[in-house]
């Protein structure tokens, strides 16, 4: 079935052209008309499905369709869980309106609130935005929503994940009850089957029965490797000539930024993404990887889901994901909008318990891969992570020397009466006690090792 089939207006159709887009994918299909007739929706639908047009398209046709009741006013809000997946989907927009007059803006944190608040009180058509940024400004007189018409819950199991659901709630109560909603999650936990039964009217139910899985243009391979030598492995894989660019994931920021650092060294040009990176930081990490100037974007699953390029060859997980879904959502980067693409999983002894679950939730065994010309005996050239117990044992003498040094400095003061020992104000500060001058500060905190955590 083509697109012009969906009774969409012809502005709207013009714009889906221009994208090089001819028939909607199944997802599009089965929510594109109901949502165009005014029906709530309640849809499963995994990542890479298209469902973001399945979402924007009905409700652009609605504002094409029917002017607004009163000049200034938002009739549109789409709440995700991130702001690259927030700033995604703006872009979506943007491309699927060029041939209209309805406009939009986005609102996250981690840039200014300025902008933002102009979008609110000129009443932009559309606002994308995240939960905490969105009551930042419902905080202010100026941010109404009272002539909202469409409401969209994107990516609603991660919102669980995150943490989102008492902030979702307190959203509601600022934008009216009479409206349509659009709810997608790729998952249906039972606190997130509860919230749609509170947001929706009559829905419409779209794959509720769907088991979560991977796409089936990914073709997937797992790596096993001591977890010493993951960093040379994924070297291995990179300068194979099999792998193009590749979006890798690891656990932690710290993982992140040392791999980052790693192939950096090995003169890969690799950008990093996650949660303590500043705004500016990952909107540069995230289109140098789409227009190729990084060949290599390392992530934590903060930004799985709002990590969108076209054609993205391999999805390699560095460290295996401790939860199925999370799994799932890495490798949906890959093999999007039915195209095809690889997810490649390096895999240690002590990570085959999550492997095995994987497997169980996918319903496959995945085929294990070993390179020939690799030396899986070879010594680490360098540890990506220091191992908890060593990390631990780190901390407890650090501490265990701050209290000694405390205690000095304490017996100190009570030698001298209280007070600090005569000429102890020479070379330092005022009020600052004998040994406490820079120099022992830098003494008593330059030897502290960072976090590998």
């Amino acid at each position: 079935m083509p697109f012009t089939q969906l009774k969409l207006h012809p502005d709207l159709l013009r714009g889906i052209k221009d994208l090089g887009f001819q028939r909607p994918t199944p997802i599009q299909a089965d929510a594109i008309p109901p949502a165009l007739e005014g029906r709530d929706l309640l849809a499963c639908a995994q990542t890479g499905s298209g469902k973001t047009a399945a979402f924007l398209l009905p409700i652009l046709n609605g504002l094409m369709q029917k002017p607004r009741s009163r000049p200034g006013t938002t009739r549109a809000l789409v709440i995700t869980p991130t702001r690259e997946l927030a700033a995604q989907i703006l872009e979506d927009l943007k491309d699927f309106a060029v041939h209209t007059h309805i406009n939009g803006a986005s609102v996250y944190g981690g840039v200014g609130m300025g902008p933002q608040e102009h979008a609110f009180r000129s009443g932009v058509d559309v606002i994308v935005g995240t939960p905490g940024r969105l009551l930042d400004h419902f905080r202010q007189p100026y941010a109404k929503l009272n002539g909202l018409e469409y409401l969209v819950l994107d990516e609603a199991d991660r919102m669980l994940d995150m943490g989102f659901l008492p902030d979702i709630r307190r959203i509601l109560r600022h934008i009216p009850a009479k409206r349509q909603t659009l709810f997608f999650s790729a998952t249906m936990p039972e606190p997130i089957v509860k919230l749609s039964h509170d947001m929706l009217h009559n829905p419409v139910m779209i794959n509720l029965q769907r088991q979560s899985a991977p796409a089936t243009g990914i073709t997937q391979a797992i790596y096993p490797v001591a977890t010493h030598l993951k960093p040379s492995l994924l070297l291995k894989l990179l300068t194979s000539g099999e792998v193009k660019e590749a979006l890798v994931f690891t656990r932690t920021k710290h993982r992140a930024d040392r791999l980052a650092k790693y192939l950096d060294n090995q003169k890969v040009s690799v950008a990093r993404i996650h949660g303590n990176r500043s705004q500016a930081q990952r909107t540069d990490a995230l289109q140098g990887f789409k227009n190729g100037r990084y060949r290599v974007l390392v992530a934590t699953d903060i930004a799985a889901r709002g990590i969108d390029v076209t054609a993205l060859g391999h999805v390699i997980n560095f460290d295996v994901p401790a939860v199925p879904d999370d799994y799932i959502h890495r490798v949906g980067r890959t093999a999007r909008a039915e195209l095809t693409g690889s997810a490649f999983t390096l895999v240690a002894p002590e990570d085959e318990g999550d492997l095995r679950s994987i497997e169980r939730a996918i319903n496959k065994r995945l085929p294990r891969v070993t390179i020939s010309d690799f030396d899986y005996q070879a010594r680490a050239e360098q540890r990506l992570e220091v191992p908890h117990a060593q990390r631990i044992a780190e901390i407890r003498a650090r501490k265990a020397d701050e209290r000694q040094r405390a205690k000095a400095n304490a017996d100190r003061r009570a030698a001298h009466g209280g007070q600090p020992p005569s000429g102890s104000h020479r070379g330092g500060h005022p009020g600052q006690g004998h040994g406490a001058g820079p120099s022992a500060g830098r003494r008593r905190f330059g030897s502290r090792r960072p976090s590998f955590r």
